[in-house]
């Protein structure tokens, strides 16, 4: 419990609270949460079950004080931008100084330029973001980042195909310059680093069924080619070793 007090509570999704815009009925799931989690963020002791199904009302209850409790919050925000760049173009004015309406369209990183006035924009009340006093905001992921996803981490995606196909004593390799194509691919569908699993199993797909077939294929590698449909993998059998020969001297 003494641990847990001095913790930190990491609360993922925070966007999906704000207020709803245009809703004559109680706003059930954005508002009323957000003033019901002002007094867990100041710094108050909360009672929580311990052990069970919170539903049980027979749990046996502990109270913990999130005072000195770190809360981080967040969240994707969509459409954020808009509201940003809505507040930047408010300067445009007419005549051969103005700023140009699209200036800001092409800014990739237009979300560093947000303010507490954004967020409220946003729907998120005054009291809540003022218990948040700071505000960062996380670059998207660029080309580098997206290999080093490919390539860092213990149990990335590429490391399970190599792994299944080792079942089958197959090695699989993958060039430099085809990490890069899949991290250019994955840029073009503006998903993240979730794009990375669809397009690697597009192109897996036929190779983790017919290489296995053949027990002669002893190395794969995955080319930018093949990546981009030009060609094929680099396929390498297996050097056979000649048993040993018993000669027979008369």
């Amino acid at each position: 419990m003494e641990r847990a007090e001095r913790g930190i509570i990491f609360i993922d999704e925070i966007d999906k609270i704000a207020r709803k815009k245009q809703q004559t009925s109680r706003d059930v799931s954005g508002e009323s949460v957000q003033q019901g989690m002002l007094k867990l963020l100041e710094g108050a002791e909360i009672e929580v079950p311990v052990g069970a199904n919170s539903k049980n009302a027979m749990v046996p209850l502990a109270t913990v004080n999130t005072r000195n409790i770190l809360f981080i919050c967040g969240g994707a925000f969509p459409d954020l931008e808009e509201i940003i760049k809505q507040r930047l173009n408010k300067q445009t004015s007419i005549g051969y100084t103005a700023d140009l309406k699209d200036k800001w369209d092409k800014e990739k990183n237009i979300l560093s330029k947000v303010t507490v006035e954004d967020i409220k924009k946003f729907g998120m009340i005054p009291e809540f973001v003022g218990r948040l006093p700071i505000i960062c905001t996380l670059e998207g992921l660029g080309k580098e980042m997206l290999v080093e996803i490919l390539k860092e981490p213990k149990n990335t995606i590429l490391k399970q195909y190599q792994k299944l196909l080792n079942l089958d004593e197959v090695d699989l390799k993958f060039t430099d310059d085809a990490l890069e194509a899949i991290a250019e691919k994955a840029l073009e569908k503006d998903t993240g680093a979730r794009a990375l699993r669809a397009i690697i199993e597009e192109f897996m797909l036929d190779i983790m069924y017919e290489i296995p077939k053949d027990k002669n294929i002893g190395t794969v590698t995955i080319t930018r080619e093949y990546i981009e449909g030009k060609g094929g993998p680099v396929i390498e059998l297996r050097t056979v070793t000649p048993a040993p020969m018993l000669e027979a001297r008369g």
